[in-house]
């Protein structure tokens, strides 16, 4: 049963100290802002946050990260000039990271909802990022073994969602939320609107209800990045 949250503190009570958090968007296109700022005050800490980032500026998961509630970082791009309070954490010794090629990171998020328990891809052999992972060599070309990454939680933000969890994305803010919000045990989604079972076209829908366990709706749902009227 879709649980329609009364407010996003509601929607992230849930998360708990030392959890595995999927937090969507590319860089601050499709970030769920709102939903981070409640987990925020919820106080949890000790997190590990998969992202494609290691967040923007002073807000969102720069904030929780500045914070010192993220213990651990799994992205593809952790410095960017404006990810100042990262690279203060890191230098200092005060949070861990994975860095995962940007390809691989989607595919280990798909993989994890679609139950595949590991793949071979050539990005990253002979590259410090492939030591010590298992190798072979398929048809002349090498492979290093990747594993699913999953997650107790995902926060993701959506444009619509109906009141049987199906949801639509805004243009590119949709990224990465789809396959977070399947290989997260609970998927917390924020959306702009929630409309009445029948007020999506299937065809339009791109993450099923069946993914979705917690939604709550964000009125003037911020669009912080002008990627997303691409």
């Amino acid at each position: 049963m879709l649980n329609i949250a009364a407010s996003c503190a509601q929607a992230v009570a849930p998360i708990h100290d030392g959890a595995t958090v999927m937090i969507g968007g590319f860089g601050v296109a499709g970030q769920p802002v709102e939903l981070i700022d409640a987990l925020i005050e919820t106080g949890a800490t000790g997190l590990t946050v998969v992202n494609n980032n290691a967040g923007n500026g002073d807000v969102g998961l720069a904030k929780l990260i500045q914070l010192g509630r993220v213990a651990r970082i799994i992205c593809s791009f952790p410095r960017q000039s404006d990810s100042w309070h990262f690279d203060a954490k890191y230098r200092a010794g005060q949070i861990e990271l994975e860095v995962v090629p940007q390809g691989n990171l989607a595919e280990r998020i798909r993989a994890a909802g679609a139950g595949i328990g590991g793949f071979f891809t050539p990005t990253g052999y002979g590259t410090p990022l492939g030591q010590g992972k298992e190798v072979r060599e398929i048809d002349g070309r090498h492979y290093v073994l990747e594993h699913p990454i999953k997650a107790d939680f995902s926060l993701t933000k959506a444009h619509v969602a109906d009141r049987a969890g199906n949801l639509v994305y805004r243009k590119t803010a949709r990224n990465f939320g789809p396959i977070m919000a399947a290989a997260a045990t609970t998927s917390i989604v924020q959306v702009a609107r929630i409309v009445d079972r029948g007020g999506i076209d299937p065809e339009t829908v791109v993450t099923p209800g069946i993914y979705v366990d917690t939604v709550v709706q964000v009125d003037g749902q911020a669009q912080a990045d002008p990627r997303e009227e691409l």
